[in-house]
């Protein structure tokens, strides 16, 4: 496997020049054999919120190579756009995530991959001192192929300031009202170290949120092997990559902190005129932080300390 996880972020003078693709296909093609080592970071830009601050964190975070799909409408800043590559493409089109990831797993077997999209933030335990390749290699020492990620709704506090529901220098986080579900196959039977686990916007807000994205647990962050296929509900084909843990003791897991949800609930005609504050008795400021995801038991460091 060719794959030095415990490498540092991104070099900046690696390659001074942006690399564009104009879609997915020509991507798929041309970095068949050729995408490099991992790990990845595959970064989906719905929209234009916080695109920079997302790409720079995931560069920070020790990822190899950052990789954003979107429409070319989409801009850049100057000092990230030589650090990434480029891939024009449609992100909101049916099915757009599954061609996407499925597809890069088609060309990165033996790669650890992750995806995200843009206003959303990878923090795992020890962050700010340790890369993303050094939890992967303790995560392989464990004979562990995957690291479960959970979505923690973040917000801004005064929407009458942020009506989109953004801001970096003004979120908050739900501290309460997380659980979770025995995940059940077709005969009601509990599925071995599978849960569903739902919390956040995505839990006081229901009544404006689809069943089927309720759940705030994704399969995200994974090494990519032949015939792994990765659902539209966030989940693998591979029963395994969809545990939380190890059959002999608890695992690290990760968190990614995401605008995405209150963007929607602040944007959406349906929600919006409905909500007033998304912050009630349980929010608290977001530190950005990793201990504070560990403190509130939002994030697993299993045995690595």
């Amino acid at each position: 496997m060719d794959c030095d996880f415990a490498d540092g972020a991104a070099d900046p003078k690696a390659d001074p020049a942006p690399m564009i693709y104009p879609s997915l296909t020509a991507f798929l093609k041309a970095e068949k054999g050729a995408i490099g080592k991992g790990p990845i970071a595959l970064i989906l830009l719905e929209d234009d919120v916080e695109v920079d601050s997302t790409l720079r964190h995931h560069l920070e975070s020790g990822f190899r190579r950052v990789i954003a799909f979107g429409l070319a409408n989409i801009d850049v800043a100057p000092d990230v756009a030589p650090l990434i590559t480029r891939v024009y493409t449609d992100v909101l089109d049916d099915g757009a995530l599954e061609n996407i990831v499925n597809g890069v797993i088609e060309i990165a077997e033996g790669q650890w991959l992750f995806y995200c999209y843009n206003s959303e933030y990878l923090f795992f335990p020890f962050c700010e001192t340790r890369t993303v390749g050094e939890m992967i290699g303790f995560s392989m020492e464990e004979r562990r192929h995957t690291i479960l990620n959970f979505i923690i709704d973040i917000y801004a506090g005064d929407l009458h300031a942020h009506p989109t529901a953004v801001s970096m220098d003004d979120a908050y986080l739900d501290r309460s009202g997380y659980y979770a579900l025995a995940r059940q196959d077709a005969w009601n039977n509990d599925i071995d170290r599978q849960f569903n686990f739902f919390g956040g916007l995505r839990w006081r807000f229901e009544e404006h949120v689809p069943v089927p994205r309720r759940r705030i647990d994704r399969t995200s962050l994974f090494l990519a092997k032949n015939g792994l296929r990765i659902r539209a509900d966030h989940t693998a084909n591979d029963p395994e990559y969809n545990t939380y843990a190890c059959p002999w003791h608890n695992s690290l897991t990760a968190s990614v902190v995401s605008f995405r949800t209150a963007k929607a609930l602040a944007r959406n005609p349906g929600s919006a005129p409905h909500i007033k504050t998304f912050r009630w008795h349980n929010s608290a400021p977001f530190e950005w932080h990793s201990q504070q995801l560990l403190a509130l038991g939002l994030m697993e460091p299993g045995q690595w300390f």
